[in-house]
């Protein structure tokens, strides 16, 4: 099993830019997909960007893309999440999550259902 924990979380204003980390604990690390996703209050939890294994593939939410960057350090067990041009609509709640199956990744996974650990979160706030 791989316990998640993120950080880098904070209120910053509309424009502005955070990056937020993921760091994983165990050596199957590696070998995992890694997502990001998010939940505002009220709302679903959505999905946000994904990586591959090795790092060598992604893929993004329309909603960020452009703006979001998902990149990993396998050396140090950690995912990131890099975020400019913040706009209000992204304040939420961010979770980072290990998707064990590597299908799951090849054909897009962005139910959270499909994803199979997850971290505690940590606050985005984007004021206007």
């Amino acid at each position: 099993q791989v316990q998640l924990v993120e950080s880098g979380g904070g209120l910053v204003q509309a424009g502005g830019s955070l990056r937020l980390s993921c760091a994983a604990s165990g050596r199957t690390f590696s070998s995992y997909a890694m997502g990001w996703f998010r939940q505002a209050p009220g709302k679903e939890r959505e999905f946000v960007a994904a990586i591959s294994w090795s790092g060598g593939s992604t893929y993004y939410a329309d909603s960020v893309k452009g703006r979001f960057t998902i990149s990993r350090d396998n050396a140090k067990n950690t995912v990131y999440l890099q975020m400019n041009s913040l706009k209000p609509e992204d304040t939420a709640v961010y979770y980072c999550a290990v998707l064990k199956d590597s299908g799951r990744f090849d054909v897009g996974a962005r139910s959270p259902k499909q994803y199979d650990y997850w971290g505690q979160g940590t606050q985005v706030t984007v004021s206007s």
